[in-house]
């Protein structure tokens, strides 16, 4: 008998063996099934164009690279859709507050929870030293997985330098960043830093790209050359209302945008598509 056909003998009686006391390679029926990591992260390019929407229904027309959208309440179908269509998708939730209406929110502990955010209403800043804070981003990281999301978007990352009602640290917020970065990659999940301005250059190496609110308005954009010198994308959004009224302020918010290679958009407060203007040429 040749080595071939033995082997292959073998091999069918071992798999007769197995079936007849009951063995599987498959997991039992009712455990959870969680989308296996790609085999390979992506990460956003310097030339990327982004969208940015939070809130109701998701308008997937534009003709934009990456979307950026709210993890818990954006539809696997249409994270699917826009994929698609060839876009990557950033999922959104916050990783420094708790917010009383997502589906998670029992889950903090009383000592978790500390002052509200100002403007917010529901929404309180959180110990990010905290195991149990830790544990439910971990989980958020999971359900942004098992949902195929390309990358994610940890919002409230800078609660050191807010009220928040802990003893938070520039130390603390660099090491709590820093976690999440890993917990991300380790996802294969290609990962965001949210404003944070004063820590850009210490955190360049461990995010893929840059999100940013109003650095034009509060005129902290320099900072962000961090980013870019490094090959790595800053998607901005600017609210204020005379760039989205003003064509004369919105065009010089412009050619400061592409000078910078910032990918600017002019959008609503409420992230709900209400408006949109691109400094994309």
């Amino acid at each position: 008998m040749n080595a071939i056909v033995k082997n292959t003998l073998l091999a069918g009686a071992l798999s007769l063996l197995i079936a007849a006391c009951g063995g599987s390679n498959a997991p039992p029926a009712d455990s959870p099934r969680i989308a296996p990591a790609p085999s390979a992260m992506w990460r956003p390019a310097l030339n990327d164009t982004w969208q940015w929407q939070l809130k109701e229904k998701i308008n997937t027309s534009y003709p934009v690279a990456v979307y950026d959208i709210d993890l818990f309440d954006t539809p696997i179908t249409t994270i699917q859709a826009l994929q698609a269509a060839g876009k990557k998708v950033v999922c959104y939730f916050s990783a420094g507050s708790a917010e009383n209406w997502r589906s998670d929110f029992a889950s903090f502990q009383a000592a978790d929870i500390g002052r509200a955010l100002s403007e917010w209403e529901g929404e309180n800043w959180l110990d990010t030293r905290s195991a149990n804070v830790r544990k439910i981003m971990r989980t958020r990281l999971d359900l942004a997985l098992s949902k195929g999301c390309n990358g994610v978007e940890p919002d409230n990352v800078d609660g050191y330098a807010n009220p928040s009602g802990f003893s938070l640290s520039a130390a603390t917020q660099l090491e709590y960043n820093r976690f999440l970065a890993s917990e991300a990659h380790q996802r294969k999940l290609a990962v965001a830093l949210k404003n944070d301005v004063r820590q850009l250059a210490e955190l360049v190496g461990d995010f893929d790209f840059a999100v940013n609110e109003e650095c034009h308005s509060y005129n902290e954009c320099d900072a962000y050359q961090s980013f870019t010198l490094n090959g790595k994308p800053v998607f901005n959004a600017e609210y204020a209302s005379s760039y989205a009224t003003d064509v004369t302020a919105r065009q010089t918010l412009c050619a400061d945008a592409r000078a910078r290679n910032f990918h600017t958009l002019v959008l609503p407060l409420a992230l709900n598509d209400g408006l949109r203007y691109s400094c994309e040429p």
